[in-house]
Order: structure tokens, then sequence, then C-alpha cells
């Protein structure tokens, strides 16, 4: 079959893919609505609603390593299927979670949820890195991504307009309401969350019906498969395990401190620009701004996508590094609406590291591609903890002064994109006419 022909039958799964990217991108970017919501709702300190992200993100930590297994077993399509029916259940959940005004049964449910969308990612990055050649991996990766970008944009809209315009009221000021007043304001409350959950979760199961009608490609990591994975200089070391490939774990490190940035900033972005001293803006309307962010992030990766055609991928994710470390630098010295603007600006060179660093990570790796897979998809942990150690932080020096949780993080991704990512790759086989 020929590059072109292979190009033709790739576009309609490409195509078909995006969906996938566009849902979890609304759904992951929905708890940066909810932390603010939950926080006011059940008046949690920083570390406790920062509890939010850290059950979300902690299923990438549990849940990765079993759904590397099932892919390799099952095959990508029915992985996809069987991670957007667990995402849908764990919507689903959000109803008795909210009628009864339980945070634990929140927690739980946003940890189904979760682990829906991990299989969900364990299965179609690598499959999108395998639908096509290998030198455009990266870019093709950032494209379908870009897509991951826009719904993490809608999802601030629509989270602000549809929870975030309920206005909490105080303890003091549910004591004063009369028990019918309390009943409406507790059934309105809790059908500000109720009502976007449930569209989510039929939209989950409708995709999922969907991809389990569709004629998609049967990739998998076989001995042919890898092969065209293959870097065309062999790997120097061959490893027995996905643990020997340096670039791997080093690319691993990578995905936790930039999903850990990445939702540190987008959990406290509201909270920050609710604050007198930094804007004194409104909770929906710090919500709408926080659209700006992550729409930033979408056109970025389109950006990105098209440059890196040209650009080698690591002195991208290098220079997008520094420009983000630079960025929260001086948010923290300027304060005011400068410090709102160096965040938000944030989202623009975030755009291509997640799949960048994501497919160098995965660059040779061959039989190993599904599990390296699941490697890093457990490392997206990152973005429970790194969060826990921001609100940490933020309850005892400030909110401002504590996103120097992911400065920090941004200086170690410009180091994996300038050193770190690259595979130990053996001397150039000689010619064939130079050989005696």
């Amino acid at each position: 079959m020929s590059k072109q022909m292979a190009s033709q039958n790739y576009t309609q799964p490409l195509a078909v893919l995006t969906s996938l990217f566009f849902m979890w991108g609304l759904i992951t970017s929905l708890n940066d609505i909810l932390i603010p919501h939950m926080k006011a709702i059940f008046d949690l300190s920083f570390v406790q609603a920062a509890l939010i992200q850290f059950s979300f993100f902690t299923a990438y930590f549990v849940m990765s390593f079993p759904s590397g297994y099932l892919v390799e077993k099952v095959g990508y399509k029915q992985g996809i299927v069987i991670g957007l029916v667990v995402a849908g259940v764990g919507c689903l959940l959000f109803y008795p979670a909210a009628s009864v005004r339980s945070y634990p049964f929140f927690l739980a449910a946003l940890f189904i949820l979760a682990s829906g969308i991990t299989l969900l990612q364990v299965a179609a990055n690598p499959y999108v890195t395998l639908l096509g050649q290998p030198e455009t991996a990266s870019s093709r990766l950032n494209l379908t991504q870009a897509f991951n970008s826009l719904g993490t944009a809608v999802g601030p809209l629509l989270g602000s307009v549809l929870i975030l315009s309920v206005a909490i009221k105080s303890a003091d000021e549910m004591k004063a309401l009369s028990p019918e007043q309390l009943a409406a304001y507790t059934a309105n409350e809790a059908a500000s969350v109720q009502t976007p959950y449930l569209i989510l979760a039929g939209v989950l199961f409708t995709i999922a019906v969907v991809f389990a009608l569709l004629k998609l490609p049967a990739i998998r990591d076989s001995a042919a498969g890898a092969a065209e994975a293959q870097p065309e200089r062999p790997l120097a070391q061959p490893h027995d395990s996905v643990w020997g490939y340096r670039h791997l774990v080093l690319g691993a490190l990578g995905i936790f401190v930039y999903v850990g940035a990445e939702v540190s900033i987008g959990s406290f972005l509201v909270s920050l620009m609710e604050q007198p001293e930094i804007a004194g803006l409104t909770s929906e309307a710090a919500g709408k701004y926080l659209a700006i962010y992550w729409t930033g992030a979408m056109i970025g990766r389109f950006i990105g996508g098209v440059l890196m055609r040209w650009i080698r991928p690591g002195h991208m994710l290098a220079f997008n590094a520094l420009m983000n470390a630079a960025l929260i630098a001086l948010a923290m010295g300027a304060g005011g609406k400068a410090a709102m603007w160096a965040l938000i600006a944030i989202g623009l060179f975030n755009s291509i590291m997640f799949p960048t660093i994501f497919s160098l990570a995965l660059e040779g790796l061959g039989k190993f591609t599904s599990e390296g897979s699941g490697v890093l998809c457990m490392a997206i942990v990152g973005g429970a903890l790194v969060p826990l150690v921001q609100a940490f932080f933020a309850d005892r020096i400030g909110l401002l002064y504590s996103f120097a949780v992911p400065l920090l993080c941004y200086l170690y991704i410009v180091y994996y994109g300038a050193r770190g990512h690259n595979p130990d790759y053996g001397a150039a086989p000689a010619p064939a006419a130079a050989k005696r």
C-alpha cells in the first residue's frame, strides 16, 4: 500500500477520533468550574477543594496500567468504546451525588468518570501516533489535541453559565431561609450540576454506540505495527522492559509535571481573579476569562501542529516551557491585572506540551508502545498531586506566590525538551557499497 493510499484510508478514523479529544477536554476543564463551586457550597479550604483534581487525576495513576493491558487484549477500538461507557456512568452518578449534597459522593463519581477518560487516553493517543507516518506523529497528535483544547475552551464557558451563575449562599444566609426557601435553593443548586453532567452522559453513550458501529483500522502493536513505529535508526540497546527506555521514564516525569502545572493553574485561576487585589471579578465572569486561557491552548496547538513540520519538536517544547516560566515570574512580581493576563497567556504556550512530550517519549518503543502509553498516562497523576502542593502553599503564603510550584514544573520541561527526550540511538548502519 502506498503512503498516499494509507493517508487517505486514515483520514476518516483521524476525523472521528477528534470527537474524543474534544469530549475529554471539555469534561476535564469543567473541574476548574467545580472547584470554586464546591468550595463555596461546602465551605472548603484550598486543600480540600483540590481533592476534586486529586480524585480525578488519581484515576490515571490507578487505572493506566490496567487500561494498557486491556487495550493490548481487546484492541484500540474496543478500548475506546469501553472507556466511553465508563465515563458516561461516572457522569450519571453526579445526579444522586448532587441530590444528597455529599462531597465524598462527588469525589467518587469523579474517580469513575476519570477512569473512563484514562482508558480513552491510553487507547486514543497511541492510536493517533500509529495512524500515519512516524515522522509526522508529533504534528498529527498536536493537530488532534487541538480539538481537545477546543473542548477545554468550551467547558468553562458552559460551566460559568450553567453552574457558576447560581449564587452560593453562606451558612448564615441559609439559616435565615424558611424551610420552603431552603428546599427551593437546594434543588436549584443541585440542578446546576445535575443537568450538565446528565447531558454529558447522553453524549458519551451516543459516541460509544457510533464507535461500536464504525469500521476502523485494527492496528495493534504487532511485529508489523512495531516495525512501522520504529525510527529509521535502531535504538542502541533494545530493552526487555518498558522501564529500560530512559527517554520514556524522563518523559513520564515530564507528563507528571506538565499536567500538574496545567491543572494547578486552571484550578486556582478563577479564585485568583476573584481576589480584589488582582481583578475583583465575580465567579461567573472569572469563569469566562478562564475560557480565554484554554482558547489560547487551542490556537497554539493548531499553530504548533503546523510549525513542527519544520521545527524540531524538542526545541519548540523547550522554548514554550521557558516562556511559561517567565510569565509566572512576571505574574508573581507584578500582581494586579498584569498577573491575571500573564497567567492567562500561559495557555498559548501550554498548547503543544502534552502531545509533544507524549510522542517524543513513545519514539522507538515498538512492541512496548501500548505499555509505554500506560506509563505516560499513569504520570498524569501529577494533576492530582501538584495542585495539592500548590494548595498547601496557597493556604500559607498566599495564592499568587503559590504559583512558584508550576514555575518549577516548567523549568524541568525546558530540560526535557532541550536534552532529556533524546533516545539512545546506535550508530547509523554503513552503506551497502562500503561493506567488504
